[in-house]
């Protein structure tokens, strides 16, 4: 057990509600380098979250803020801390202890992926992406795949990556084209997808593929391990943002897979691929708020140090002004990211449009939040020297992946018809 995993057990002293592997005889003391900040972080928050967001506030505090210009800079994927993270019980979050997760909700997640989020936004991107990936297979998978698989990511003794998107089936998801042929006990799965977080490092790979007509229902599931035969990598992508993790096309040649990598059932996959997607954007929600309030903060103490005309800038009313409008930003969508994460857990009808609204509105309003926050610093804030300028390229992406907020706003136009509400 590290310092780390007893620091958290610590925290996590005496509380039922807390999972059993979390707890020590002895409370956590050492203070916090920062915790996320703003009006609202707390609110609402049991006993029990409190205790998770220190955690996750002393993990980034430490293990993520110190580094991230570097991880940046280097296009570096910080694999060991990944893997402390998951000593922590980040990597599997909703998964049950049963099968060495912490047996959070999503609420918890949000929580506690918006602090990590604070420290670091892609490593914290990536975390959700292995922790939906676990999820997937925790709720659609056979005992046997359970019992094999969960462990081994619940430690992030493998990693994994979620491989939907396709070089011509973005937005259009039901229509992607990468097949999976039934050949006696196994599949042949050829295709290429593309944009996939953690190309090429991750171990196991969530596939989406076409084993039936076209449409929604001719999607199947798959778990394809990196070494088999056939799979291939393409060149690390040159992004804007997100230098923390690899991003890589997946291509498959024949890739031959038993029958029981199968997750779920034939034709099963597009639903599966879906629900992901639920939980997928409440976490990037959650990741651009963390990444809008750090911004905030940051932002906050520099206009408050810098004078102009004589005066410090926050003196200034339209700097009040503009920091107000932030910070009122900041909390609707922390409000409605974990407001969504609360339908999700509860399985109310409304989940999935509130995901959509919450994933829409955060990602465009943390990003605009970020990029105010540059405008702040003046010729200071496009300095690599100062962190804004990475989360405000980290944060630009949010508003594509795990559906465009275009997409966002289709979905939404068709569940409010479909509950009836407005």
């Amino acid at each position: 057990m590290n310092a780390l995993s007893r620091g958290v057990r610590r925290l996590a002293c005496s509380l039922s509600t807390v999972p059993e592997a979390w707890r020590s005889s002895t409370c956590f003391t050492q203070d916090r380098l920062f915790v996320s900040t703003g009006i609202g972080s707390d609110a609402g928050l049991s006993e029990a979250q409190r205790l998770f967001k220190d955690a996750a506030d002393e993990f980034a505090s430490k293990e993520l803020a110190p580094h991230s210009a570097q991880w940046d800079e280097q296009h570096h994927f910080p694999v060991a801390t990944v893997k402390a993270a998951a000593s922590l019980g980040f990597a599997s979050l909703y998964i049950a202890e049963d099968y060495g997760g912490a047996g959070l909700d999503r609420q918890d997640a949000a929580v506690i992926f918006e602090s990590l989020a604070y420290g670091d936004v892609p490593v914290t991107a990536y975390l959700t992406i292995h922790n939906m990936v676990s999820a997937a297979i925790e709720r659609y998978g056979s005992e046997e795949q359970k019992r094999a698989l969960l462990p081994q990511l619940t430690s992030m003794e493998r990693l994994a990556s979620y491989c939907l998107t396709e070089p011509g089936s973005g937005s259009d998801a039901a229509s992607l084209q990468t097949t999976a042929r039934r050949s006696g006990d196994h599949y042949l799965i050829s295709g290429s997808k593309a944009f996939i977080s953690g190309g090429g490092v991750s171990d196991l790979y969530l596939v989406l593929a076409r084993t039936g007509a076209a449409g929604p229902s001719g999607i199947s599931a798959f778990i394809v391990d990196k070494d088999t035969e056939g799979l291939s990598f393409g060149k690390p992508e040159r992004k804007m943002g997100w230098n923390a993790q690899p991003t890589t096309s997946v291509t498959f040649d024949d890739v031959t897979v038993p029958a029981e990598a199968m997750l779920g059932p034939e034709g099963g996959g597009f639903k599966i691929a879906m629900n992901a997607l639920n939980g997928g954007r409440i976490n990037i929600g959650a990741c651009s708020v963390g990444g809008a309030s750090m911004c905030l903060d940051f932002a906050r103490d520099y206009v408050a140090g810098r004078s102009q005309f004589g005066r410090p800038i926050a003196s200034f009313q339209a700097t009040k002004f503009k920091l107000a409008d932030m910070a009122t930003q900041i909390h609707a969508s922390r409000l409605m990211v974990r407001r969504a994460a609360q339908a999700l857990d509860e399985g109310d009808p409304s989940a999935t449009v509130e995901a959509a609204m919450a994933k829409r509105f955060a990602t465009d309003a943390c990003y605009g939040i970020c990029n105010d926050a540059l405008q702040m610093l003046g010729g200071y804030g496009y300095l690599k020297d100062y962190p804004i300028e990475r989360v405000v390229r980290d944060l630009r992406v949010h508003s594509i992946l795990e559906g465009t907020n275009e997409i966002m706003r289709t979905i939404i136009s068709k569940e409010i018809d479909k509950l009836g509400v407005s």
